[in-house]
């Protein structure tokens, strides 16, 4: 990043917009970089005032329009990063706006470069032109290294080894550099260690504050998912995909896995179970909340969302109910002035483009409301398709329902309760079993086949209520997407073959 701003200054560019919120580590860099090409350096806020970083001197220009002409009035080869003038720029005044298009003019010829540090970016379009935005990437491994070797000293730590250090650097992975410095030493005051675990939870509250991502904690595997045996399959084959073996072996980087499919099926179980498979956290989005009512804060979400995921790679990216979130793409330019097709066309591309090891799993329940872009090869590893549980299924999904609940299996006729819930899904059953344990429950005794019998009289399943869009699904499915379960006759040919 250093580098690159170097080399902005030096083509002449006389506007940054940085975009970071790490105001001290962006100003640390300013300062090296200032130095490393002899330029003069000038720090400015609405409280301080123009500062001269060498000198200290002090020009009382509180004011944003003081201010710029104090600028203006600067010498040759001066830098002036300027803190939280992003603000003026949210709602501008046009005095303000004009002013500043005048130094920047003049800045160009006299070697001065204005450098705006703000969290967010808010650009009037009278300025998308005169100013560069910069993001600055989160830190690095190497960089909160650096962070953790602080707090280790100064707590006065034992070395902590290799291995142990990973996994810290891997829980911290995300977090600003002084949020993984605060993250260390609660992490110290808690345990009187650094721990991996508590940091973790740490990253899990700082993740959770923009309201975008959500760090899941989940325990669940592909044990606990009846049925889907295709598509556990490919999933298994590329457990391996994040490591270094896989590299070197010159396998490409994964992209991601859409399964599509009837509501209450496990798709959504099947997220979890993905992070379980890597070995990877699972970082949830709650894409809705990525449109936002402020001009460019959609697109500015959605930057923090692939920063953030980035960042914390390898990880998997889990996006639940796609279609709910990118579906009025097409109409966009009628109805949000575009900010609908825009994130969509930057998150295809990103999709399209990202080298980072973030593996996005996506769910949909209705994919006809789904752009066809967002559909074709190349955005997405594989397709699957999910359809309600077989006979063989349903069997496995009672028997894992069953002792979720903390009941023996053994009990209970399988196969009948099996062939009973034809064309029902895998939260119908579970619904089904825990209705039967509530009225156990009332009337002091164990849930038996012949209560889920009763319950299941009075159930009228999805299959039934949606018939007509499930057919209509399962006909786009067929020549589109994979199928995740076996079908029967594929499954007799494999027993012939054997």
């Amino acid at each position: 990043m250093q580098q690159k701003i170097i080399n902005y200054i030096r083509a002449g560019y006389a506007g940054l917009y940085i975009l970071s919120p790490e105001e001290q580590r962006v100003e640390a860099e300013i300062k090296m970089v200032a130095e490393d090409i002899k330029f003069n350096l000038c720090f400015w806020s609405v409280v301080d005032g123009l500062i001269d970083v060498k000198t200290g001197q002090v020009t009382p220009a509180n004011d944003p329009l003081e201010a710029l002409q104090a600028i203006s009035e600067l010498k040759e080869k001066t830098v002036v990063l300027m803190r939280d003038f992003h603000v003026f720029l949210a709602d501008p005044n046009p005095i303000l706006v004009r002013k500043l298009k005048d130094v920047l003019q003049q800045a160009k010829t006299a070697n001065k470069t204005l450098v705006i540090l703000g969290c967010r970016l808010t650009l009037p379009p009278e300025l998308e032109r005169e100013l560069t935005v910069v993001e600055f990437a989160l830190p690095r491994k190497d960089q909160l290294n650096a962070v953790l070797d602080g707090i280790v000293e100064s707590a006065k730590l034992k070395t902590i080894p290799a291995e142990e250090r990973d996994r810290i650097l891997d829980a911290a992975s995300g977090l600003t550099s002084m949020e993984a410095e605060s993250a260390f030493a609660l992490s110290v005051v808690k345990q009187g260690r650094i721990d991996p675990a508590v940091v973790a939870q740490e990253k899990a509250q700082t993740v959770k504050k923009n309201g975008l991502l959500e760090l899941i904690e989940t325990g669940e595997a592909l044990d606990s998912i009846g049925g889907l045996d295709l598509l556990k399959t490919w999933l298994l084959k590329r457990r391996n995909a994040f490591s270094q073996r896989a590299r070197e072996y010159g396998l490409p980087a994964v992209k991601g896995l859409l399964i599509l499919g009837i509501a209450g099926t496990g798709k959504s179980l099947t997220a979890k179970a993905t992070a379980k498979v890597f070995g990877v956290p699972l970082l949830k989005l709650d894409a809705g909340r990525i449109f936002a009512g402020l001009v460019g804060q959609s697109e500015a979400n959605l930057r923090s969302v692939i920063q953030i995921a980035e960042a914390c790679a390898p990880v998997v990216l889990w996006i639940d109910e796609l279609e709910k979130c990118f579906s009025g793409s097409k109409s966009s330019g009628s109805t949000d002035g575009g900010t609908s097709a825009r994130v969509f066309g930057s998150f295809l591309s990103w999709m399209q483009e990202k080298t980072a090891p973030v593996f996005v799993v996506a769910t949909a329940n209705d994919v006809t409301q789904l752009p066809p872009e967002m559909l074709r090869k190349g955005r997405w590893d594989e397709l699957f398709f999910v359809d309600l549980p077989n006979a063989k299924e349903r069997e496995m999904i009672w028997n894992i329902q069953i002792q979720k609940h903390g009941r023996d299996p053994g009990v209970f006729d399988l196969v009948q309760l099996a062939r009973a819930t034809d064309g029902l899904t895998g939260s119908e059953i579970e619904s089904v079993f825990v209705e039967s344990l509530y009225q156990a429950f009332d009337e002091e005794t164990e849930p038996t086949d012949l209560s889920v019998a009763r319950v299941l009289t009075d159930l009228v399943p999805l299959s039934k209520l949606m018939a007509e869009q499930i057919a209509g699904l399962r006909n786009w499915a067929k020549g589109r997407a994979r199928m995740a379960t076996t079908t029967p006759t594929e499954s007799k040919l494999r027993k012939l073959a054997a």
